[in-house]
């Protein structure tokens, strides 16, 4: 198995990811579960711990807030097979760590992993059932579920009482900030206020402190020395501060309802996952939650920042995660298949032929690939395209054309143009003379035929096999448009040459359409009898 699971923040992912490691557990199998921060590992630790209390599995952590020495434990344990499940941060993507029978490998918040740490876990054990949890996947994996390439399940149900977040993009107006923290400490709620730079996050608290008078406020970041970062979390998860001022570290699945204010300073600056993620920090109990996203007076922001903000504040209804990934792929492209780089690139080739030979090469991989469906080259003088006055937005005409063609090649086009009836209204002829030339370009293959090209009055009908020459030969004599004896054979390049004659010139279009239609479907048919 190797399965992204993507749902938006508190819809279930990590009791998927317990039930997962349960079964693993119970088929003596050990467990892996990775998580990219010391104080989520200690957050899943205790979840895992408390609900497999009632069972003989042993569960264990592995990260910075362990000694020396107890690391060196617990990696022995895991090495042994005494650990049945093993919670860890990037520690257990070391070198000294090693699994004795590992069954079952979870990544949670996979956006936050690079490639190469993603591949040495991969190397731990080769046959692996993978499970990996996220609500914004990044570009290149949301881009390899989409292909086919890992498989995908969303889970899309939120959980009673979720309410949207409403949030707000703006400037920085403290003001606003102290309207929203008096708000919510009134209402015995928390504040979170995200401030990422570590050099200066304690002058911030300072100027908070000194604008809230005796609202207690703390500070977290990810260099504090492990034990006050601990004991800072857990005063805060107790209710003891009411305003944590703290780095991204908040970012990565914790669970604490009560919190249901947030403020980002310097939102341009954060990726667009990374600010969906950190605004479901809040609302996870039933109260109504704030995001107030904020940026600077007066600076000029990049175009993507802009697209960033833009989409953030746009996308709060409850479940957005997976409509902020495609977005983010949008934006950023989908990186690498199979090197490092996990966005970009995908404007080299096209998002469309990208997709499209994506797909191939994962449907001949598995051994999937449908039969190659050959094309004859049909050139005719006929009006076959679809009007402006028919369709009038070009992005939907593009798209109209690109579908034509595949529901040609997958025999659908009666279904197609049924349906284009319906949205556009009657077809006009060169509608119904594209739908008849992208069906007859098909069909002429299967007759034998490589290539239909008319030169004023000259119809040349090149084949693949000398036999498919000798039936149209033989249908193009009883039909009336062709002038007799105008037959002429290069039985080398295997071309067969017809003059024809059309007595009402204004129907010369559909006329032709028409024969053509009716040789091929002779010699189908006269191929058929002979098998």
């Amino acid at each position: 198995m190797d399965r992204l699971i993507c749902g938006d923040v508190g819809y279930g992912k990590t009791e998927v990811a317990v039930r997962a490691a349960m079964k693993a557990a119970l088929d003596s199998r050990q467990v892996a579960v990775l998580v990219p921060t010391t104080v989520l590992a200690k957050q899943h630790y205790e979840t895992f711990r408390e609900r497999f209390a009632p069972f003989p599995i042993k569960v264990e952590m592995l990260s910075r807030f362990l000694s020396r020495k107890e690391q060196e434990g617990v990696v022995r344990r895991v090495r042994r097979g005494e650990t049945d499940v093993l919670i860890g941060t990037h520690r257990m993507l070391q070198e000294d760590v090693a699994f004795k029978e590992l069954g079952l490998l979870v990544v949670d918040e996979e956006q936050k992993f690079g490639v190469v740490h993603k591949e040495r876990l991969r190397r731990l054990s080769r046959n692996v059932d993978t499970l990996t949890l996220t609500a914004t996947p990044i570009p290149r994996t949301l881009q390899m579920s989409l292909s086919g390439v890992r498989d995908i399940s969303i889970i899309d149900t939120p959980p009673e009482d979720r309410h949207p977040i409403a949030t707000y993009v703006g400037e920085l107006d403290m003001e606003l900030v102290g309207h929203a923290v008096d708000y919510e400490v009134a209402r015995g709620g928390q504040v979170f206020f995200v401030h990422n730079r570590v050099e200066s996050i304690r002058r911030v608290a300072e100027r908070l402190r000194g604008a809230f008078g005796e609202t207690s406020i703390a500070v977290a970041h990810g260099q504090m020395d492990e034990d006050e970062l601990e004991r800072v979390m857990l005063e805060f998860a107790d209710g003891l501060h009411s305003v944590l001022v703290c780095t991204t570290i908040i970012e990565s699945g914790l669970d604490l309802p009560n919190v249901n204010t947030l403020v980002v300073d310097r939102a341009d600056l954060l990726g667009l996952s990374q600010l969906y993620q950190i605004r479901g920090r809040v609302g996870r109990s039933g109260k109504r939650a704030y995001a107030y996203l904020f940026y600077p007076h007066r600076e000029v922001l990049s175009d993507t920042a802009v697209a960033r903000l833009s989409t953030i504040s746009e996308m709060t209804p409850l479940g957005s995660g997976m409509r902020v990934a495609m977005r983010d792929l949008e934006i950023r492209g989908a990186g690498s298949l199979l090197g490092a780089e996990q966005s970009g690139q995908i404007e080299a080739v096209g998002f469309e032929l990208y997709c499209e030979l994506l797909k191939e090469a994962v449907e001949i991989l598995k051994g999937e690939a449908p039969e190659e469906l050959s094309e004859a080259v049909v050139e005719l003088p006929v009006d076959a395209y679809l009007p402006a006055e028919y369709i009038s937005e070009e992005e939907t005409r593009v798209e109209e054309y690109r579908r034509l063609i595949v529901a040609a090649r997958s025999g659908t086009l009666e279904e197609l143009a049924a349906e284009l009836t319906d949205r556009f209204g009657e077809a006009p002829l060169p509608v119904r003379q594209l739908i008849e030339v992208e069906g007859l370009k098909v069909k002429a293959a299967r007759a034998g035929l490589e290539s239909a090209t008319m030169k004023g009055d000259e119809l040349q009908l090149k084949f693949t096999e000398e036999r498919a020459m000798a039936l149209a030969e033989t249908a193009a004599e009883s039909e009336g448009i062709v002038d007799k004896n105008s037959a002429y054979v290069d039985a080398e390049s295997k071309t067969l040459y017809l003059k024809l004659r059309f007595e009402e010139v204004n129907k010369r279009q559909e006329l032709l359409l028409k024969w053509l239609n009716s040789i091929i479907d002779d010699i189908i048919f006269v191929g058929r009898l002979a098998s």
